[in-house]
C-alpha cells in the first residue's frame, strides 16, 4: 500500500508524463522537419564548387531522363496489358497465318463435326446435337489457336537467354547490335529466329531500334520481352554500357527460369493430386455403369437424377477451376 503522502507526487508525475507525451506528438513534425532543413544546410555547406555542381547535375539529369523513360515504358506496357488482343493478333502470337475468313471456316468445320460426331456416334437428339455443334464450332478453334499461342511463348521464353547471351558475347567483341541481331535472326531456334528478324525488318524499314524493339513485347506479351525492350531504350536514349545490361538482364532471366523450373517440381503433386480428385468421379461412374448398370441407370433414366448429374457436374467444373486457380503461380 502505498502512503497518503506519496500519492500526490505520483500523481504529478503521471500528469508530467501524459502533458510531455501530447507535446512531442504536437510538435514532432517541426522538430523533424528542423532536422531534415539542418542536413540540408550541411549538404550545402559542404559543396565542393562548380566542378562538383557541373558532374551533379550532370548525373541529375541522367536519372531524370532514366525516371522519365521508365515511366513511359511502363505506362505503355499498362495500356498494352489492359487491351484484351484481337483475333488477328492472337493468330499471329500463335504463329498461325489464318485470315479471318480462315478461321470461319474452321469454325464451321468443328461444328459440323461435332453436330456429327453427336447425332452419329452419341445418338443425340437433334436438338441437343445442334447445341453439340455450336460448341464445337465455337471452343474447339479457340482451344487450338489458345494451345498453339502458349506453345509457342513457352518455347520463345526457353530460347530467348541464349540469343541475349548471343548479344552479350558480340557487344563485348566490339560488333554492332544489328549485325548481333542479324546473327541471331540466321541461326537461333524458332520462335526467336522469326520474332528478331521481324525486328530487323522493321529497322530496314528505317524505324529507329529503340522503337523496332518495343514492338516486340506486342507480338510476345511475355515479361522477358518487356524487359529486353527496356534495355535497349534505356541504352539508346540515356546510353551507358549495352553489354552489362544485357548481361544482368541475361542473369536475370535464367534465374526466372530457374524459378520456374523450382515452381513447377514443388507444384507437381498438387496438380497431380487435382488431376486425381478431378478424375475419380467419372472412373467411379464408369466402374459402377460396368459392374450395376442398373443401381446406375436412376442418373441418367429419370428427371431427378438428370438434375443431379447436371448439378455434379456443375460443381465439380467449380472446383476444378479452383483448383486449376490454386495451383497455377504467377511470378
Amino acid at each position: 500500500m502505498l502512503s497518503p503522502e506519496f500519492i500526490p507526487v505520483l500523481a504529478a508525475a503521471l500528469a508530467a508524463v501524459c502533458v510531455g507525451g501530447v507535446a512531442i506528438s504536437m510538435f514532432y513534425a517541426r522538430v523533424g522537419r528542423r532536422t531534415e532543413a539542418d542536413k540540408r544546410l550541411a549538404a550545402i555547406a559542404t559543396w565542393d564548387g562548380p566542378v562538383g555542381r557541373a558532374v551533379g547535375s550532370d548525373e541529375s539529369s541522367r536519372k531524370r531522363s532514366i525516371e522519365i523513360t521508365l515511366r513511359n515504358l511502363e505506362e505503355q506496357q499498362k495500356v498494352r496489358r489492359g487491351v484484351k488482343p484481337s483475333l488477328t493478333i492472337r493468330m499471329q502470337q500463335a504463329g498461325l497465318t489464318w485470315s479471318k475468313k480462315t478461321y470461319l471456316l474452321a469454325c464451321l468445320a468443328a461444328g459440323a463435326l461435332a453436330l456429327m460426331t453427336a447425332l452419329a456416334v452419341l445418338g443425340v437428339s437433334p436438338l441437343p446435337a445442334v447445341g453439340f455443334g455450336l460448341a464445337g464450332g465455337l471452343l474447339l478453334p479457340h482451344f487450338y489457336v489458345s494451345r498453339r499461342r502458349a506453345a509457342r511463348l513457352r518455347d520463345f521464353t526457353s530460347d530467348f537467354p541464349n540469343a541475349v547471351d548471343v548479344i552479350v558475347r558480340g557487344v563485348k567483341a566490339g560488333l554492332p547490335l544489328v549485325d548481333c541481331l542479324r546473327i541471331i535472326a540466321s541461326e537461333a531456334k524458332e520462335p526467336v529466329r522469326s520474332e528478331f528478324k521481324a525486328i530487323l525488318d522493321d529497322q530496314t524499314l528505317g524505324v529507329p531500334m529503340d522503337q523496332a524493339v518495343q514492338r516486340l513485347p506486342e507480338r510476345i506479351p511475355i515479361a522477358e520481352a518487356s524487359f529486353f525492350a527496356i534495355v535497349i531504350s534505356l541504352q539508346s536514349r540515356s546510353g551507358g554500357s549495352l553489354s552489362e545490361a544485357l548481361g544482368n538482364l541475361s542473369r536475370v532471366l535464367r534465374e526466372r527460369k530457374k524459378m520456374a523450373g523450382k515452381i513447377r517440381a514443388m507444384s507437381s503433386e498438387a496438380k497431380t493430386s487435382a488431376a486425381i480428385i478431378g478424375a475419380l468421379p467419372a472412373v467411379v461412374t464408369c466402374m459402377l455403369y460396368l459392374t450395376a448398370p442398373d443401381y446406375i441407370s436412376l442418373l441418367f433414366n429419370t428427371l431427378i437424377g438428370k438434375v443431379v448429374v447436371a448439378g455434379s457436374l456443375i460443381w465439380m467444373g467449380m472446383g476444378i477451376l479452383m483448383m486449376r486457380k490454386m495451383i497455377n503461380f504467377d511470378f
